[in-house]
């Protein structure tokens, strides 16, 4: 199994950035998917997630209203629209999968799959 997140920049604050996480050797429509960020000396945290095939979306209460996550359809991917990015909105995204029912409490440990992160900054 291998996740790949992509999409990743510098953006200025009040920017918009989109992430995409691709997958081999699983498909998004028998997992779930979660969006994962860590800044640097932090601990890594739920920012958002997308139950299996589409439906239910689930986001952290700092970023709710700006980001968006949905699948992309035809293709087994999952993006994070993020918009009206802010400085603090900035460190390494990491897109991971499970089949855990609790994937929308965001924890990492119910996510057994992790791509290898994609780096946002977000200049004041």
């Amino acid at each position: 199994v291998q996740l790949q997140a992509s999409g990743g920049g510098l953006v200025q604050a009040g920017g918009s950035l989109r992430l995409s996480c691709a997958a081999s050797g699983l498909t998004f429509s028998g997992h779930h998917v979660g969006w994962f960020r860590q800044a640097p000396g932090k601990d890594r945290e739920f920012v958002s997630a997308l139950r299996r095939g589409g439906l239910g979306k689930y986001y952290a209460d700092s970023v709710k209203g700006r980001f968006i996550i949905s699948k992309d359809n035809g293709k087994n991917a999952v993006s994070l629209q993020m918009n009206s990015l802010k400085p603090e909105d900035a460190g390494t995204y990491y897109c991971a999968a499970t089949v855990s029912s609790r994937f929308g409490q965001g924890r990492t440990d119910d996510y057994p799959y992790w791509g290898q992160g994609t780096q946002v900054t977000v200049s004041s």
